[in-house]
């Protein structure tokens, strides 16, 4: 792989022609995608879900980055929702599934084969039904066949860049249902986050001050173990991964506290870790980057922080494991000191630390806040990296191929 180079981050118009489909443009659309949502759910009459009542499970099928919007969802509902919230990504639907449940189909092009197939199979068994995707497309079509309710959604350019359009349908959903608590002044509240987070993200903001600049050349060459310290965090950290695949074409691992201290835990002491490709204290020990945590909040560094950003990567030792942590506000007591203990194994063992942590206060606010920073950072790294980040070519590739 060829390392990153910093100055491909250094101005505006050098990643601007670096992106030549817009990738940027669309990450920073999340703000408008909650609010034009929130208007055309409504508008196609969401709230007619209620009259049939609670349902017995709530089943989202999907694949990509239309799939995640069923995590969101059930990331936002919490551990203390009456009902399942269940994503399903494949061709099955699970066999408990009948009339007493409600299935949203998510397909943002409105032709994905697995969702489409689900969705008949959801059909035939009399589940009540939500479609939510593209407009004038298969989705839509069996939605009028089946007399679904079905949200039209505006594709601002990829599936996985268009996370809130297709994410506001099912969040008000389960608002009329009784199942999630997120009222208009929430959704407002989440797209000024993501305005300002789009704000300090910005192309123009120097990578010393730009988290997402700085995080993305900070993981140039290592392995990135992405972890979640709570079910929401996880939830972010999947996504973390998903868009270092699509949009860096970049490897990376995900995992949930306090899980991995069951297993990946142990990866530090492996080949990748600081005892295996690097000695001990050969990359930096400790980073703390986004968000409001830690010395580094996109707005100001210390003259270490400085110093190891500045310096000459092509001398370091060989790569290996970052961790980079998801920090959540509503942490377990004993998952809080897993995740102190588990910092500090990876500091003394040499593997580097980028800890991220979740603003605002609200479930939804929290898990945005996450997703957008990393949105952020796959796109850099990917600019950095000199890799075009809106293609998926070996995703056509393999479609065409089985076709």
């Amino acid at each position: 792989m060829n390392a990153a180079d910093p100055a491909a981050l250094d101005d505006a118009t050098t990643i601007e022609a670096a992106d030549p489909g817009g990738m940027l443009r669309q990450v920073a659309s999340a703000a408008a995608q909650i609010r034009e949502a929130r208007r055309t759910t409504v508008e196609a009459g969401i709230e007619s879900l209620a009259g049939d009542g609670r349902p017995r499970a709530i089943v989202i099928t999907g694949m990509g980055g239309s799939a995640i919007s069923g995590d969101v969802l059930a990331a936002v509902c919490g551990p203390g929702c009456p009902v399942p919230v269940v994503t399903v990504r494949g061709y099955r639907l699970p066999g408990w599934v009948g009339a007493a449940d409600l299935v949203i189909a998510v397909s943002c092009s409105g032709g994905t084969e697995e969702t489409l197939a689900v969705a008949t199979e959801a059909a035939r068994r009399g589940a009540r039904l939500l479609f939510v995707g593209g407009a004038d497309s298969p989705l839509a079509a069996m939605a009028a066949q089946t007399r679904a309710l079905f949200v039209p959604v505006r594709s601002v350019g990829q599936p996985r860049a268009t996370l809130w359009g297709l994410t506001v349908p099912l969040l008000l959903a389960a608002r009329t249902l009784g199942l999630a608590d997120v009222p208009d002044e929430t959704l407002e509240s989440t797209a000024t986050l993501l305005e300002d987070i789009s704000h300090r993200c910005r192309p123009a903001s120097e990578a010393f001050v730009n988290p997402a600049k700085r995080i993305a050349l900070e993981l140039s060459g290592d392995v990135p173990m992405v972890w979640g310290n709570s079910p929401l965090a996880g939830t972010a950290a999947y996504r973390f991964c998903c868009q270092l695949n699509e949009n860096a074409k970049y490897p990376g691992v995900y995992g949930e506290l306090p899980e991995v201290d069951h297993n990946q835990v142990v990866a530090f002491d492996g080949y990748f870790g600081g005892s295996g490709g690097r000695p001990p204290g050969g990359h930096s020990g400790g980073r703390s980057s986004g968000g409001q945590s830690g010395s580094s909040d996109g707005g100001s560094a210390d003259s270490d922080d400085l110093d190891d950003f500045f310096r000459d990567r092509v001398d370091d030792p060989d790569h290996g494991l970052q961790l980079v942590v998801l920090r959540d506000l509503d942490e377990h007591p004993q998952v809080r000191k897993r995740r102190e203990v588990s910092v500090e194994l990876a500091r003394d063992r040499g593997v580097a630390v980028t800890e991220i942590a979740a603003e605002g206060e609200h479930p939804l606010e929290r898990i945005a806040t996450l997703i957008a920073l990393g949105d952020y950072v796959t796109v850099y790294l990917a600019i950095a990296l000199g890799v075009d980040p809106t293609p998926v070519t070996a995703i056509q590739e393999l479609k065409a191929r089985i076709a």
